[in-house]
């Protein structure tokens, strides 16, 4: 029974990343390549001299993951929460910065795996925060602001189920 649900779980988690566009699926993989140091990114996703730059620029922000995870496993009712939530926000800027994320739908699919289920119910401040920042253009500003549904922001709760869907990087194959 728990492996059907996992399976399904799986399947939902797999349609919603088919539903992102080309770009977004691209940088999610390449940020859960670099997010989880599953491989050398550098050899894996840069085409030219100024992907190498931008992943370098990723390999850098993300050292704060560590310390993320470890902070959202500890945080309580009560909690001072500035820290955590300010690192959150400053990578969340970086990534909304990169202009590959459409929306928070590709936003949370990305961090709930980079930090696990439990940073779910910090995700819609960080983003609204990230998104209305003077480093984010205007326009992309009110599209990325507009994208986070009025559910989404006002949830009662939040799964706990930890994502079971990593995308990975796939060569095509010559034909």
């Amino acid at each position: 029974m728990a492996s059907t649900g996992i399976q399904s779980l799986s399947i939902a988690e797999m349609r919603e990343f088919a539903s992102f566009t080309p770009c977004e699926q691209r940088y999610i993989r390449r940020s859960l390549d670099i997010g989880l140091g599953r491989c050398d990114a550098f050899k894996v996703w840069a085409r030219n001299a100024d992907e190498n730059i931008a992943i370098r620029s990723q390999y850098v922000a993300y050292q704060e993951l560590k310390r993320l995870r470890e902070d959202v496993a500890d945080l309580g009712p009560g909690d001072r929460i500035d820290g955590f939530l300010g690192t959150l926000i400053h990578l969340a800027t970086f990534d909304l910065g990169q202009e590959r994320i459409e929306g928070f739908s590709a936003f949370r699919f990305l961090y709930e795996r980079l930090l696990g289920a439990q940073v779910r119910p910090w995700l819609p401040s960080a983003f609204v925060a990230a998104a209305a920042l003077p480093d984010i253009r205007p326009e992309r500003r009110k599209i990325l602001l507009q994208s986070l549904s009025e559910a989404a922001a006002t949830a009662p709760g939040w799964s706990s189920q930890q994502p079971t869907f990593y995308p990975e990087f796939i060569e095509a194959e010559a034909a």
